[in-house]
């Protein structure tokens, strides 16, 4: 009978507990305006459709050989690989707190011999006394009547969901710094083709010049202009090699394994390699960004512990109890008569601290305000990014149709310099600022196209593209 006292005392027990003190949670309003920034410097053409997402990575970035490379990058990166582990950990201390909301059940084995001397005897012999048990017991279980263990539980969730949306930024930059490294590669390797082909004319150039000033025709500064071009030409080849080398152990770091050999950098990079990405995207579509996501997580587990320090000021209850049989005797474990139980409930009533009690609270709420700052930096932060890859994808079209204009117009102004000269018409001095122009605007147009595809991929990246796959969220809760 006592026994069954015993249990309906720890069930009323358990049903005490359930009170929260944690704070209601409202989402900080949006730092920023409501639609991306308008002006010359922006397109205002397409779409006006309200577009849930952008692309998977795989629809997005087209090209098969950087494909490969960001699957190679996310099987092997390291980063990536240690961003998974985090999450793990981080479920494991969720776990762990998860279970100070349950009381630990164990059992306990014990026995006991010793030989009692004649004076402590309650028989005045000398004897040997023993003594054996077997309990089941609960010990020091915190009744959750103020909800300071599931505040603490509430928080250790949020960090853990925090530390997988790190894991989402982690993956999402990475795809992106493979696809910025792969088109650095290649343009670094059209770079020196380029370069190579120029120094090539000039060496041909740097020849005829040779052979006219033997002749008579030409000065010795026009072989010392001629020769200005071919050692810059030179300087420059060597800088490209050293470049393209370094791009591909970047490339290298980034796959965590080795180039593959299949890769082809022969093909020009083509204007297809990245999908467009869709106008009439939303504002809000900022939301589904993993780093402004982990941010809010943030927030949530500091107003979790807001709770957990309020719940402080309060009485705790703790439970201690066993049930179980003692006897004097082995065999006597189990007979009739042998059963034993103890219940020592204990309440803790916090009078004077010091104003630890009132200093943690006040800490929680710091903590809660700095995350509040966080989170509404982050949107400002992603707006930002936004807004900038919007500027650069509106005005990068026009950029490089007029420096193709350029090099069109670099080569025509070389080949009439060439031949006014080769008639006399001219000195070289007009011949050498020509075919210095028309490097110099082939080199500008291949890196105005790196650059207009980086701010492409970046675009990509700021609105939170590059972990879905086939438009479905692979991990959204």
């Amino acid at each position: 009978m006592r026994l069954n006292h015993f249990t309906f005392a720890l069930i009323v027990g358990f049903g005490l507990q359930g009170c929260s003190l944690i704070p209601e949670y409202i989402r900080p309003a949006a730092p920023v305006q409501d639609q991306w920034p308008q002006g010359p410097a922006y397109q205002t053409k397409g779409s006006t459709a309200q577009i849930n997402g952008v692309p998977g990575w795989k629809q997005f970035f087209r090209d098969p050989a950087m494909s490969q490379l960001i699957e190679t990058a996310l099987i092997n990166n390291r980063d990536l690989r240690q961003a998974a582990l985090n999450v793990q950990a981080y479920r494991a201390q969720y776990r762990i707190q998860r279970s100070e909301l349950f009381p630990s059940v164990d059992v306990n084995a014990d026995s006991s011999r010793q030989r009692v001397p004649s004076d402590l005897s309650t028989t005045g012999k000398a004897g040997i006394e023993s003594q054996y048990g077997l309990n089941v017991g609960i010990t020091s279980y915190e009744l959750d009547v103020f909800g300071r263990v599931r505040s603490l539980e509430r928080s250790a969730l949020e960090n853990y969901l925090a530390t997988e949306e790190a894991q989402r930024s982690v993956q999402i930059g990475l795809i992106a710094d493979v696809a910025t490294a792969y088109i650095t590669w290649r343009t670094d390797q059209a770079l020196l083709k380029v370069t190579q082909a120029t120094l090539d004319s000039y060496g041909n150039s740097l020849s005829l010049i040779d052979a006219s000033h033997l002749a008579g025709t030409a000065s010795a500064l026009d072989v010392r202009q001629a020769r200005t071009l071919v050692d810059s030409a030179r300087a420059q080849m060597f800088l490209y090699t050293r470049q393209v080398a370094q791009d591909a152990n970047a490339l290298q770091l980034l796959l965590g394994a080795q180039l593959p050999s299949s890769i082809s950098t022969d093909a020009p990079l083509g204007r297809d390699v990245l999908a467009d990405i869709p106008a009439g995207l939303p504002a809000t579509l900022l939301q589904q960004r993993p780093d402004i996501r982990a941010a809010e997580h943030d927030l949530l587990a500091a107003n979790a512990n807001i709770g957990a320090a309020r719940a402080a000021f309060f009485p705790s209850i703790s439970l201690t109890a066993t049930a179980g049989t003692t006897s004097a005797e082995l065999d006597g474990l189990f007979k009739g008569g042998s059963g034993s139980w103890s219940f020592s409930p204990q309440i803790n009533i916090p009078i004077f601290n010091g104003g630890r009690l009132r200093a943690n609270l006040d800490y929680a709420e710091i903590q809660k305000d700095i995350g509040v700052a966080k989170y509404e930096k982050s949107i400002q932060t992603a707006f930002r990014e936004v807004a900038d890859g919007l500027a650069a994808l509106g005005t990068y079209d026009g950029q490089l149709q007029a420096q193709r204009d350029l090099v069109r117009s670099s080569q025509e102004y070389y080949e009439m310099a060439k031949q006014r000269y080769d008639e006399g018409v001219d000195n070289y001095l007009t011949l050498l600022d020509a075919q210095r122009e028309l490097f110099s605007a082939r080199q500008q147009l291949l890196t105005d196209r790196l650059q207009q595809l980086d701010s492409q991929v970046q675009l990509y990246k700021a609105l939170g593209g590059g972990w879905k796959e086939n438009g479905v969220t692979t991990s959204q809760r």
